[in-house]
């Protein structure tokens, strides 16, 4: 498979973004960088460009709609692969209140939906191009500890899915990248016990490695990932029960 010369990365500033981000900076590729963290997006593009990149910053809160589709207008037409990374989570379900359901939604799913409306036709119009959900394990089963992220979660896998067999054809691949635990300021404020927990340039390594073979779903690591899927599969009192005894269950 072609590698990508240009590649978009939301949520650079955070954990797997930025090793994400290290992990594509190479000679002859330019890098598109999301970040809220104005200090840590320039030393990260700082770094990237020390290994060769091209790198283009961008400082943006993605509760803005508009100023969010207006620059995907503006680079849709220059981006091979876009990773849709960034995202947040509420603390607890009690701290879970309209105002900040509302925010998380903003930022983890219409936020990617409105880029992929831009990025995509401009990827059908050329006949190739890539779009990267990062959605999480807790797609897999809701945690009782957060409805409000493992909502939005669910959601974009389910989207990414269907849009990889609507895309079929197209040269257009979509990908849904559903990482565990990483070790990352916001897996530390996620409640509940954090185990078989990656470094971030862990993950990084498994998602590029995905991308580049185009698996539709790239789950880590893997028995956490059986774990979650299995609960789909009993009554829904047992797993709750589980997700109870495990410091899940809110």
């Amino acid at each position: 498979m072609v590698e990508p010369r240009s590649v978009l990365i939301t949520g650079a500033t955070g954990g797997i973004g930025a090793a994400l981000a290290q992990a594509y900076a190479a000679p002859g590729r330019t890098l598109y960088l999301h970040g809220r963290r104005v200090e840590r997006l320039s030393e990260l593009a700082t770094q990237c460009r020390g290994s060769g990149a091209e790198v283009r910053e961008k400082t943006l809160d993605f509760a803005d709609t508009g100023a969010t589709i207006a620059w995907c207008v503006e680079i849709a037409p220059h981006i091979d692969l876009a990773i849709l990374n960034a995202g947040v989570t509420s603390s607890t379900r009690a701290g879970e209140g309209w105002p900040e359901i509302d925010h998380l939604m903003q930022v983890n799913l219409r936020a990617a939906l409105a880029m992929c409306c831009v990025l995509m036709p401009a990827m059908e119009r050329r006949g190739t191009g890539q779009i990267a959900f990062v959605s999480s394990i807790s797609a897999y089963h809701g945690l009782p500890v957060t409805p409000a992220y493992s909502a939005s979660k669910a959601a974009l896998k389910a989207y990414g899915e269907a849009l990889r067999g609507a895309l079929a054809g197209s040269g257009v691949r979509i990908n849904v990248v559903l990482p565990g635990f990483v070790r990352t300021p916001m897996s530390e404020r996620f409640p509940g016990p954090k185990r078989c927990m990656l470094s971030p340039q862990e993950a990084a390594s498994r998602i590029v490695r995905g991308l580049a073979r185009d698996e539709p779903r790239i789950s880590f690591p893997l028995l956490p990932s059986l774990f979650m899927r299995a609960l789909d599969l009993v009554p829904a009192a047992a797993a709750q029960r589980v997700l109870r005894a495990l410091g899940y269950g809110g």
